[in-house]
């Protein structure tokens, strides 16, 4: 409650600082905008008021980011059950609390959904007449992708992917809270039908709701490998989340079961995919650098120079963070296993790909107009509101899985 208090005051502060135009890049926002429209018949669009626009724009930057690291919960405990894995049962039950957020996480992209019709602040292809032959708006290149980018479409789909999470969270949590009370292992072959058939979903509705989500926001934009790299980016926030939390209950004495040899690897998890993280991003950054064609240079071009530079130090800053920190760091043994490590990593981590997030949206949204006072306001309350939720459904059941097969070896669990 504290969180979202400091979150609240925080967003009315940049909202008066906004309206006052201190911080403001707004003669250099419309100055980069009309060059980057320039290219595109009816490109040019006039939206709501900058202080409006940065709330309607971090509303959904922080429901993706915080949505997308809710459903990696589910994720990494389906990829346990699949793989008879044993060493993770101590933490299952946090994994399955990262899941709270999901329903509201559908709610509010509905909303901010309908919010973008206000001006149209989020994602052009909305704009009306766009995609109709004659009108003033018409825009030729996202006609041609009218098939996929149409408004009922667009939310049959939004509700079909976070429908299925849903879905399969809430069945893998009563499996599990079913064999807490009775015990035996028919709950535990369940779980891992449940959650093979899950998988293959989430493999598909995972990168179709990053090209909805994040890559329709720079709607003449386009990478093959976007999917991916998105993610990678929620994959290893959500590790960190789950290694974060794990530490501040032992710490609480709520995991007396929780070793050394668990954080040893949730350590490794983190250094892996941060550098599998890296490696998508690298592959798709050199492929477009390399080719230089402008249709794809286009979405660098922006974060590397465009709008003033304002966004470079953050792109290069976010590659800092995400990668060469948690490397640098994480290298050596000993280091994954100490906790205040693993607790610094994790808080760099999820900052850092929070920022990675940041930097996917704002440049094709904001352009230069965007500023961090609003936004920051605005995570806390996020950040505030999903802790309520992940710390309400840990206290609903037992913090360890008692009648889990593989509760033993997990216990027992050393590296």
């Amino acid at each position: 409650m504290l969180i979202i208090v400091a979150g609240v005051a925080i967003l009315i502060l940049g909202v008066i600082l906004s309206m006052l135009g201190i911080g403001s890049h707004h003669e250099a926002a419309e100055g980069a905008a009309a060059a980057h429209g320039a290219g595109h018949a009816g490109a040019e669009h006039h939206g709501s008021a900058p202080w409006l626009k940065r709330i309607i724009v971090s509303l959904w930057h922080n429901n993706v980011f915080f949505t997308g690291v809710s459903a990696i919960g589910t994720v990494f405990m389906a990829i346990q059950y699949v793989a008879y894995a044993g060493w993770s049962v101590v933490v299952k039950r946090i994994n399955e609390a990262l899941s709270a957020w999901l329903i509201p996480g559908l709610i509010i992209m509905l909303v901010v959904f309908g919010l973008n019709f206000i001006n149209y602040d989020l994602f052009h292809w909305t704009v009306p007449g766009i995609m109709d032959k004659g009108s003033e708006t018409y825009d030729r290149i996202i006609a041609g992708k009218s098939g996929f980018l149409n408004i009922p479409f667009y939310l049959i789909r939004t509700v079909i992917y976070l429908g299925l999470w849903i879905f399969f969270t809430k069945r893998l949590r009563d499996l599990s809270l079913e064999e807490d009370l009775n015990g035996g292992t028919a709950y535990f072959h369940k779980s891992i039908n449940v959650s093979a058939l899950f998988l293959v979903f989430y493999a598909v509705t995972s990168s179709m709701s990053a090209w909805d989500w994040v890559m329709s926001v720079d709607v003449h934009w386009f990478s093959t490998m976007f999917g991916w790299y998105v993610f990678a980016s929620w994959w290893v926030s959500g590790i960190a989340a789950v290694t974060l939390c794990a530490i501040l209950l032992k710490q609480a004495g709520y995991l007396p079961l929780l070793k050394e040899g668990h954080l040893h690897d949730l350590g490794k998890f983190m250094f892996g995919f941060s550098i599998f993280w890296t490696y998508v991003w690298f592959s798709q950054f050199m492929l477009i650098w390399y080719a230089n064609l402008p249709e794809e240079a286009v979405y660098f071009n922006q974060r590397l120079g465009g709008f003033n530079g304002q966004y470079t130090w953050m792109f290069y800053g976010n590659l800092f963070v995400n990668f060469v920190f948690p490397f640098l760091v994480l290298m050596t043994r000993d280091a994954k296993r100490q906790m205040i490590m693993l607790k610094i990593v994790s808080i760099a981590i999820l900052i850092g790909h929070w920022s990675d997030f940041y930097l996917m949206l704002m440049p094709g949204t904001m352009k230069g107009d965007n500023g961090f006072i609003i936004e920051i306001g605005i995570a806390l309350i996020f950040l505030g509101s999903f802790l309520i939720l992940f710390t309400k459904r840990l206290s609903q059941a037992s913090l360890t899985p008692l009648h889990h097969p593989f509760l033993d070896e997990s216990v027992h669990h050393t590296t």
